[in-house]
């Protein structure tokens, strides 16, 4: 594939997981399954084009990439916290959000 095929799924994954995991924290418990779902998909997504782009990028695995993959590990988590703790939202929210603005920072600024 292209690097620009990997750049628009990995950018359209991250908009899924993160568009999904903002839903699951205001969603009824109905819709647990589906949400999963698609967030484990995405976030699938994101893992393979990510690596897929270093690859092509012939980059390694630089420490901002590293950086990148635990905020993708805690942002992948961050949905069944949602369903389970309820009454912790907010807290999940923030760290979502913080979780998200450190990944783009790690791009932008790809310190290390």
């Amino acid at each position: 594939m292209s690097l620009n095929t990997y750049l628009v799924l990995h950018i359209s994954s991250i908009f899924v997981l993160l568009g999904y995991t903002f839903y699951a924290f205001a969603a009824p418990a109905e819709t647990r399954k589906r949400v999963l779902m698609i967030t484990g998909v995405a976030a699938l997504l994101i893992l393979v084009t990510g690596f897929g782009m270093l690859h092509r990028l012939q980059l390694g695995f630089p420490h901002w990439a590293m950086v990148k993959v635990v905020c993708w590990l805690g942002l992948s988590g961050m949905v069944s916290f949602a369903y389970r703790r309820r009454a912790q939202a907010d807290l999940f929210m923030i760290i979502a959000f913080v979780l998200a603005i450190t990944a783009a920072v790690m791009v932008i600024v790809r310190p290390f």
